[in-house]
């Protein structure tokens, strides 16, 4: 009898390890306790986010600039305040590595295609990491330029690696 438990004991273990291994690699790791949360299983490692900074008073030469997050020239703009999602913002951003027009204009659609007149945002991806003297870094690198009928990319970005054209 004790050996018939022990089976079925075993063979439940088993049925419910490949189910949670099933729902782990089909979330891409998001399923609890193997989430991928940055603060549980990236610690250290390079991170990347998105910000969108009022430019208006900006000098065109300084507004493709990279610079580090303490240099930085211009306000944020609160995107709560714009009654847009951070997470979902930053998310749209930072992981996009191919900038069709379609994606572009969605970038206006998330402030109801609407920046303030004579203002103009810049948004931009903020890569953090840790250097070689374990101190932190925090680059902001421009991406577009947003105004109220227009979005212009920044020029000097190579094209072939961040921008497919649509067919």
């Amino acid at each position: 009898m004790k050996q018939t438990e022990l089976k079925s004991g075993m063979k439940i273990i088993g049925v419910i390890f490949l189910v949670f291994v099933f729902t782990v690699a089909t979330h891409d790791g998001e399923f609890w306790p193997f989430s991928i949360f940055p603060m549980f299983s990236k610690a250290g490692n390079p991170w990347t986010r998105a910000m969108v900074l009022d430019v208006t008073n900006l000098e065109n030469e300084e507004l493709w600039k990279i610079h580090s997050l303490n240099e930085r020239s211009a306000a944020a703009i609160s995107l709560r305040k714009q009654g847009v999602d951070q997470i979902d913002f930053s998310n749209f951003v930072s992981k996009t590595n191919h900038w069709s027009e379609t994606r572009t204009n969605a970038l206006l659609t998330m402030f109801d295609n609407e920046v303030p007149q004579e203002r103009q945002w810049m948004i931009a991806k903020v890569r953090g990491e840790l250097d070689q003297e374990d101190l932190i870094t925090v680059q902001i690198h421009p991406l577009f330029l947003l105004s109220n009928d227009r979005i212009i990319r920044n020029p000097l970005l190579d094209d072939s690696h961040y921008f497919l054209r649509e067919e």
